[in-house]
């Protein structure tokens, strides 16, 4: 941020256009435009009849959370409710269903996309409800979700998504803090055009005839000659999208979720995302940029981004480092020690940047004025845990890989695709054109 306002400051009194300034303008008319679109959001309000099928596929869970999941479902009756069990045998969570009359099948075929296409397989009703099994719903999650589909060209409804109890410790708390940006800005905007890219899958309905057509190419569909397990919610998303339907998001449809307390699984976790987001986002180019391309220039953005991040830091770097192009800081009452004056560019930097997420997310410390205290810690896990998460899974897109998060749970496939190779010449492109922009 400092450098941002340094380049614009250099070019209204020299007249020197800097790069980076321009993608900053950018990147925060981006931001302007969500803010826009957002405040046209209204949820739907009418109640709609249906019927709906519940469909959880689970590997395994603690008892206590998985039997809280299934009683929250059961109260809102729904026309059924199918558990499917993938991977190794699990005995309690079998026994779990069977004493709250909930019914279950079992795979031995581990996998989330395979659950779901023997419960979409076992399904008798119009709606799908696919719900993950770490997943608590509230008081009328089902009846509200539903809303939207009375309108006839709505195929696929998310709900709004918070974090089970968030203040157990800094990273649940920027986890909560990610899903309530989520929810106030990115989805209601996308929503406002029909056009969620990706309806989170912690609980998320579509028409069954949209994933019936479907399911034949979630199950086979490859990317640069892999199949990847990982981002089922935004291929199906996908799908409905390229079937002619709205994607919408229902705010008034609530759900709680687990996040993780330990970095290593976060990071994991993020990773997974990560890769999913952005190989969906590179099969799906093509068709955004004809018939939705604000939805594709959303989603560009969030992959040249951490790029342009990267590449900046390395400039700067090198720039502190060596004194090239240091006459930009000269606006700057600086220390005439070489280090004192480095120290306070770093702190001037760090501080910016904070206030910068603040002015930009501040719905959500509105919501939660308690966080304020926390945005120098999530600034950091920001540039330092998500930035190069997701610049590793740009470049890692095309490998084979498992769940990463569940022991049992989808491991990959063994082969390798000679195409691999694409995501990194992609990645070292759009690292040396960030550097370049950078300076």
């Amino acid at each position: 941020m400092l450098a941002f306002l340094l380049q614009l400051n250099a070019w209204a009194t020299t007249g020197q256009l800097y790069l980076f300034a321009l993608f900053m303008i950018m990147v925060w008319g981006l931001w302007l435009l969500r803010i826009t679109l957002a405040r046209y959001y209204k949820p739907w309000t009418r109640p709609y009849g249906t019927t709906t099928s519940v469909i959880i596929p689970v590997v395994d869970e603690p008892e206590q959370l998985f039997r809280a999941v299934l009683e929250r479902i059961v109260e809102q009756r729904p026309t059924e409710i199918i558990v499917v069990i993938n991977g190794p045998r699990n005995e309690l969570l079998e026994k779990i269903c069977g004493s709250m009359d909930v019914r279950w099948a079992w795979t031995e075929t581990p996998g989330k996309r395979n659950a779901l296409r023997i419960g979409v397989g076992l399904m008798t009703s119009d709606i799908a409800v696919l719900v993950d099994s770490d997943t608590v719903w509230t008081r009328d999650t089902l009846s509200e979700l539903i809303k939207p589909f009375a309108d006839a060209r709505v195929g696929g409804v998310t709900t709004r998504q918070r974090i089970l109890d968030p203040g157990r410790s800094l990273l649940t708390r920027w986890a909560d803090w990610l899903e309530n940006v989520r929810n106030e800005y990115s989805m209601p905007a996308m929503s406002v055009l029909g056009t969620v890219g990706c309806l989170p899958g912690r609980t998320i309905a579509f028409r069954r005839s949209i994933l019936v057509r479907s399911m034949d190419k979630f199950l086979s569909e490859r990317f640069l000659g892999v199949f990847l397990e990982v981002s089922d919610d935004r291929t199906l998303t996908n799908y409905t999208l390229r079937a002619g339907y709205r994607t919408v998001y229902q705010s008034t449809s609530l759900v709680y979720t687990d996040a993780p307390t330990r970095l290593g699984k976060l990071v994991r976790q993020q990773y997974r995302w990560a890769r999913g987001s952005q190989y969906n986002t590179l099969r799906m180019l093509p068709w955004m940029a004809r018939h939705t391309p604000l939805l594709a220039l959303f989603y560009l953005a969030d992959i040249v981004v951490p790029f342009v991040l990267v590449g900046s830091f390395v400039s700067w770097g090198v720039t502190l480092v060596t004194g090239r192009e240091a006459a930009l800081y000269d606006a700057l009452p600086l220390p005439a020690s070489r280090w004192a004056a480095l120290g306070m560019i770093l702190a001037l930097s760090g501080v910016l940047t904070t206030l910068s997420l603040g002015l930009r997310f501040g719905r959500h410390f509105a919501y939660r004025p308690n966080d304020l205290a926390h945005l120098p810690a999530f600034m950091l896990i920001n540039t330092f845990v998500l930035i190069p998460v997701r610049v590793l899974g740009f470049f890692r897109m095309a490998h084979n890989a498992g769940w990463g998060t569940r022991a049992g749970g989808f491991a990959g496939e063994k082969r390798r695709s000679p195409l691999l190779v694409v995501p990194y010449l992609l990645g070292v492109l759009l690292l040396g054109i960030s550097v370049v922009i950078g300076v």
